[in-house]
Protein backbone atom coordinates (compact mmCIF):
# COMPACT_ATOMS: atom_id res chain seq x y z
CA UNK A 1 0.00 0.00 0.00
CA UNK A 2 1.41 3.39 -1.20
CA UNK A 3 1.51 6.56 1.15
CA UNK A 4 -0.23 9.06 0.23
CA UNK A 5 1.68 11.97 -1.68
CA UNK A 6 1.59 15.51 0.70
CA UNK A 7 -1.12 17.39 -0.75
CA UNK A 8 0.87 20.42 -2.91
CA UNK A 9 -0.89 23.19 -1.31
CA UNK A 10 0.48 21.75 1.87
CA UNK A 11 4.16 21.68 0.96
CA UNK A 12 4.08 25.22 0.08
CA UNK A 13 2.87 26.24 3.33
CA UNK A 14 5.49 24.56 5.10
CA UNK A 15 7.65 25.96 2.98
CA UNK A 16 6.32 29.37 3.42
CA UNK A 17 6.09 29.08 7.18
CA UNK A 18 9.91 28.07 7.07
CA UNK A 19 10.73 30.85 5.14
CA UNK A 20 9.43 33.01 7.78
CA UNK A 21 10.96 31.62 10.58
CA UNK A 22 14.14 32.42 9.03
CA UNK A 23 13.18 35.65 8.50
CA UNK A 24 12.38 36.76 11.47
CA UNK A 25 15.81 35.06 12.81
CA UNK A 26 17.57 36.87 10.38
CA UNK A 27 18.20 40.11 12.14
CA UNK A 28 18.95 38.69 15.56
CA UNK A 29 21.47 36.07 13.73
CA UNK A 30 23.08 39.12 11.84
CA UNK A 31 23.39 40.85 15.21
CA UNK A 32 25.18 38.04 16.68
CA UNK A 33 27.90 37.67 13.96
CA UNK A 34 28.10 41.43 13.57
CA UNK A 35 29.05 42.50 17.45
CA UNK A 36 30.15 39.13 19.42
CA UNK A 37 31.11 36.67 16.18
CA UNK A 38 33.46 39.35 14.43
CA UNK A 39 34.88 41.25 17.62
CA UNK A 40 36.25 37.01 18.85
CA UNK A 41 37.74 36.43 15.55
CA UNK A 42 39.31 39.45 15.10
CA UNK A 43 40.66 39.20 18.68
CA UNK A 44 41.92 35.81 18.22
CA UNK A 45 43.52 36.94 14.82
CA UNK A 46 45.44 40.28 16.50
CA UNK A 47 46.78 37.78 19.45
CA UNK A 48 48.72 35.85 16.95
CA UNK A 49 50.12 38.88 15.34
CA UNK A 50 52.65 42.02 15.40
CA UNK A 51 49.47 44.19 15.70
CA UNK A 52 50.65 48.10 16.91
CA UNK A 53 50.01 51.57 15.72
CA UNK A 54 52.26 50.76 12.55
CA UNK A 55 49.65 48.23 11.45
CA UNK A 56 47.05 51.45 10.90
CA UNK A 57 49.22 52.71 8.53
CA UNK A 58 50.49 50.23 6.95
CA UNK A 59 48.38 47.51 6.92
CA UNK A 60 50.87 45.02 7.71
CA UNK A 61 50.54 43.07 10.77
CA UNK A 62 53.18 39.96 10.52
CA UNK A 63 52.46 36.52 11.66
CA UNK A 64 54.07 35.81 15.63
CA UNK A 65 51.84 32.84 16.62
CA UNK A 66 52.22 32.37 19.90
CA UNK A 67 54.82 34.88 21.11
CA UNK A 68 51.96 37.40 22.01
CA UNK A 69 50.85 34.52 24.63
CA UNK A 70 54.81 33.93 26.05
CA UNK A 71 55.24 37.92 26.53
CA UNK A 72 52.30 38.48 28.19
CA UNK A 73 53.27 35.28 30.21
CA UNK A 74 56.37 36.52 30.96
CA UNK A 75 55.89 39.62 31.76
CA UNK A 76 56.69 40.53 35.53
CA UNK A 77 53.62 42.06 36.11
CA UNK A 78 51.36 39.13 34.75
CA UNK A 79 51.88 36.73 38.29
CA UNK A 80 51.03 39.77 40.43
CA UNK A 81 48.18 40.96 38.05
CA UNK A 82 47.01 37.01 38.21
CA UNK A 83 46.51 37.07 41.90
CA UNK A 84 45.35 40.14 42.14
CA UNK A 85 42.27 38.83 39.73
CA UNK A 86 41.78 35.66 41.99
CA UNK A 87 41.61 37.94 45.13
CA UNK A 88 39.94 40.50 43.67
CA UNK A 89 37.04 37.85 42.32
CA UNK A 90 36.99 35.62 45.55
CA UNK A 91 36.68 38.65 47.58
CA UNK A 92 34.10 40.56 45.73
CA UNK A 93 31.70 37.81 44.81
CA UNK A 94 31.65 36.12 48.61
CA UNK A 95 30.92 39.63 49.99
CA UNK A 96 27.94 40.20 47.07
CA UNK A 97 26.59 36.36 47.10
CA UNK A 98 26.52 36.05 51.08
CA UNK A 99 25.10 40.04 51.59
CA UNK A 100 23.17 39.64 48.53
CA UNK A 101 21.24 36.43 49.59
CA UNK A 102 20.76 37.57 53.35
CA UNK A 103 19.06 40.82 51.85
CA UNK A 104 16.68 38.79 49.59
CA UNK A 105 15.76 36.18 52.55
CA UNK A 106 15.56 39.22 54.54
CA UNK A 107 12.88 41.10 51.89
CA UNK A 108 11.27 37.62 51.44
CA UNK A 109 9.25 39.06 54.74
CA UNK A 110 5.98 41.02 53.97
CA UNK A 111 6.60 44.25 55.93
CA UNK A 112 5.66 47.63 55.16
CA UNK A 113 7.82 49.67 52.52
CA UNK A 114 8.93 46.50 51.83
CA UNK A 115 8.88 47.25 48.06
CA UNK A 116 10.37 51.13 48.57
CA UNK A 117 13.14 49.85 50.20
CA UNK A 118 14.18 47.01 47.25
CA UNK A 119 13.53 49.84 44.83
CA UNK A 120 16.34 51.73 46.48
CA UNK A 121 18.73 48.72 46.96
CA UNK A 122 18.80 48.91 43.35
CA UNK A 123 20.55 52.25 43.08
CA UNK A 124 24.07 51.71 43.27
CA UNK A 125 23.36 49.04 40.16
CA UNK A 126 21.90 51.77 38.06
CA UNK A 127 24.41 54.09 38.40
CA UNK A 128 26.69 54.25 35.84
CA UNK A 129 30.41 52.76 37.28
CA UNK A 130 32.66 56.02 36.63
CA UNK A 131 30.22 57.94 38.48
CA UNK A 132 30.17 55.33 41.28
CA UNK A 133 34.23 55.00 40.88
CA UNK A 134 34.35 59.01 41.44
CA UNK A 135 31.62 58.94 43.87
CA UNK A 136 34.09 56.28 46.33
CA UNK A 137 37.21 58.00 45.31
CA UNK A 138 36.26 61.36 46.68
CA UNK A 139 34.76 59.24 50.33
CA UNK A 140 38.09 57.15 50.80
CA UNK A 141 40.16 60.29 50.36
CA UNK A 142 42.85 59.95 53.30
CA UNK A 143 42.29 63.28 54.58
CA UNK A 144 39.15 64.96 53.13
CA UNK A 145 37.19 61.11 52.64
CA UNK A 146 33.66 60.54 54.64
CA UNK A 147 34.87 57.04 55.70
CA UNK A 148 38.31 58.36 57.49
CA UNK A 149 36.14 61.00 59.09
CA UNK A 150 33.67 58.70 60.86
CA UNK A 151 36.39 56.19 61.49
CA UNK A 152 38.11 59.20 63.14
CA UNK A 153 34.45 59.57 65.43
CA UNK A 154 35.62 55.97 66.86
CA UNK A 155 39.17 57.36 67.17
CA UNK A 156 40.63 55.37 64.42
CA UNK A 157 43.25 56.74 62.71
CA UNK A 158 43.38 58.06 58.71
CA UNK A 159 44.00 54.83 56.67
CA UNK A 160 45.11 55.53 53.11
CA UNK A 161 42.79 53.42 51.63
CA UNK A 162 43.35 54.14 48.00
CA UNK A 163 47.36 54.85 48.21
CA UNK A 164 48.39 52.29 50.27
CA UNK A 165 49.74 49.04 48.58
CA UNK A 166 48.46 46.67 51.88
CA UNK A 167 44.90 48.00 51.91
CA UNK A 168 43.94 49.29 48.23
CA UNK A 169 43.11 46.14 46.62
CA UNK A 170 40.51 45.40 50.06
CA UNK A 171 39.49 48.91 49.04
CA UNK A 172 38.23 48.26 45.74
CA UNK A 173 37.19 44.94 46.66
CA UNK A 174 35.15 46.89 49.32
CA UNK A 175 33.30 49.15 46.40
CA UNK A 176 33.10 46.31 44.01
CA UNK A 177 30.61 44.49 46.53
CA UNK A 178 28.45 47.20 46.84
CA UNK A 179 28.13 47.63 43.67
CA UNK A 180 27.11 43.88 42.84
CA UNK A 181 24.73 43.49 45.91
CA UNK A 182 21.76 44.84 44.23
CA UNK A 183 22.61 42.33 41.32
CA UNK A 184 22.96 39.28 43.56
CA UNK A 185 19.85 40.42 45.55
CA UNK A 186 17.35 40.68 43.00
CA UNK A 187 18.19 37.73 40.89
CA UNK A 188 18.03 35.53 44.70
CA UNK A 189 14.98 37.37 45.71
CA UNK A 190 13.48 36.17 42.64
CA UNK A 191 14.78 32.63 43.10
CA UNK A 192 12.58 32.62 46.39
CA UNK A 193 9.52 34.20 45.11
CA UNK A 194 9.23 30.49 43.61
CA UNK A 195 9.43 28.46 46.44
CA UNK A 196 6.17 27.38 47.25
CA UNK A 197 5.26 28.86 50.96
CA UNK A 198 3.24 25.36 51.80
CA UNK A 199 6.79 23.93 52.25
CA UNK A 200 7.72 26.24 54.91
CA UNK A 201 4.41 25.74 56.40
CA UNK A 202 4.91 21.83 56.45
CA UNK A 203 8.23 22.07 57.58
CA UNK A 204 7.09 24.25 60.60
CA UNK A 205 4.74 21.34 61.56
CA UNK A 206 7.76 18.93 62.28
CA UNK A 207 9.77 21.77 63.74
CA UNK A 208 11.99 22.77 60.89
CA UNK A 209 12.29 26.66 60.89
CA UNK A 210 14.67 28.82 60.81
CA UNK A 211 18.35 27.98 59.64
CA UNK A 212 16.96 24.03 59.38
CA UNK A 213 14.59 25.44 56.92
CA UNK A 214 16.83 27.37 54.89
CA UNK A 215 19.27 24.29 54.85
CA UNK A 216 16.77 21.75 53.70
CA UNK A 217 13.85 23.48 51.61
CA UNK A 218 15.43 26.79 50.78
CA UNK A 219 18.89 25.84 49.72
CA UNK A 220 18.22 22.95 47.88
CA UNK A 221 15.73 24.16 45.66
CA UNK A 222 17.66 27.91 45.06
CA UNK A 223 20.65 26.02 43.85
CA UNK A 224 20.30 26.53 40.02
CA UNK A 225 19.45 30.47 41.00
CA UNK A 226 22.82 30.44 42.59
CA UNK A 227 24.78 28.50 39.88
CA UNK A 228 23.41 30.86 37.52
CA UNK A 229 24.46 34.33 40.40
CA UNK A 230 27.72 32.76 40.43
CA UNK A 231 28.58 32.13 37.53
CA UNK A 232 27.46 35.40 35.77
CA UNK A 233 29.00 37.18 38.85
CA UNK A 234 32.21 35.46 38.55
CA UNK A 235 32.04 36.14 34.58
CA UNK A 236 31.42 39.70 35.38
CA UNK A 237 34.19 40.43 38.17
CA UNK A 238 37.18 38.75 35.80
CA UNK A 239 36.72 41.99 33.38
CA UNK A 240 35.51 44.64 35.78
CA UNK A 241 37.82 47.49 34.58
CA UNK A 242 36.21 50.75 35.16
CA UNK A 243 36.09 50.53 39.15
CA UNK A 244 39.64 50.07 38.95
CA UNK A 245 40.85 52.24 36.91
CA UNK A 246 38.50 54.75 38.42
CA UNK A 247 39.92 53.83 42.07
CA UNK A 248 43.73 53.77 41.70
CA UNK A 249 44.20 53.04 38.08
CA UNK A 250 45.83 49.50 39.24
CA UNK A 251 48.64 50.95 41.78
CA UNK A 252 49.45 51.73 43.63
CA UNK A 253 52.81 49.89 42.53
CA UNK A 254 50.29 47.32 41.10
CA UNK A 255 48.59 46.63 44.05
CA UNK A 256 45.61 46.29 42.33
CA UNK A 257 46.33 45.59 39.01
CA UNK A 258 44.57 42.54 37.21
CA UNK A 259 44.87 41.12 33.82
CA UNK A 260 41.86 43.27 32.63
CA UNK A 261 43.26 46.58 33.62
CA UNK A 262 47.00 45.09 32.56
CA UNK A 263 45.30 44.06 29.20
CA UNK A 264 43.57 47.60 28.69
CA UNK A 265 46.78 48.90 29.23
CA UNK A 266 48.56 46.63 26.92
CA UNK A 267 46.13 47.91 24.07
CA UNK A 268 45.49 51.60 25.10
CA UNK A 269 48.74 52.81 26.53
CA UNK A 270 51.52 50.83 24.96
CA UNK A 271 49.58 50.30 21.69
CA UNK A 272 50.35 46.49 21.67
CA UNK A 273 47.29 45.47 20.92
CA UNK A 274 48.53 41.90 19.79
CA UNK A 275 49.93 41.15 23.43
CA UNK A 276 46.71 42.99 24.81
CA UNK A 277 44.32 40.64 22.97
CA UNK A 278 46.44 37.62 24.14
CA UNK A 279 45.60 38.72 27.74
CA UNK A 280 42.00 39.28 26.89
CA UNK A 281 41.70 35.72 25.24
CA UNK A 282 43.92 34.06 28.55
CA UNK A 283 41.08 36.09 30.58
CA UNK A 284 38.08 34.63 28.42
CA UNK A 285 39.44 30.99 29.05
CA UNK A 286 39.91 31.51 32.41
CA UNK A 287 36.16 32.28 32.66
CA UNK A 288 35.55 29.41 30.87
CA UNK A 289 37.11 26.77 32.39
CA UNK A 290 35.46 28.14 35.71
CA UNK A 291 32.11 28.15 34.02
CA UNK A 292 32.77 23.98 32.99
CA UNK A 293 34.28 23.14 36.44
CA UNK A 294 30.98 24.64 38.65
CA UNK A 295 28.68 23.38 35.93
CA UNK A 296 30.12 20.14 36.13
CA UNK A 297 30.65 20.13 39.80
CA UNK A 298 26.68 21.68 40.52
CA UNK A 299 25.40 18.75 37.93
CA UNK A 300 27.34 15.94 39.69
CA UNK A 301 25.88 17.81 42.96
CA UNK A 302 22.61 17.38 41.67
CA UNK A 303 23.08 13.90 40.38
CA UNK A 304 23.76 12.16 43.56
Amino acid sequence: MTEPRPDPARRRMRRREEVFRWAFLAPAIAFLLLYFGYPIVKNLMMSVQDYTTRTFYTGESPFVGLANYAAVVKSSVFSTALINTVLFTVGSITGQFTIGLALAVFFKKHFPLNGVMRSLMLLPWLLPMIVSSAIWKWMLDKDSGVVNQLLGLAGVENIPWLTSTEVALIAVVMVNIWLGIPFNMTILYSGLQDIPDELYEAAALDGATGWRAFRNITWPLLRPVVSVVLILGVVYTLKVLDIILGLTEGGPSNATETLATQSYRLSFANFEFGQGAALGNILVLISLVFAMVYLRMTRSGTED
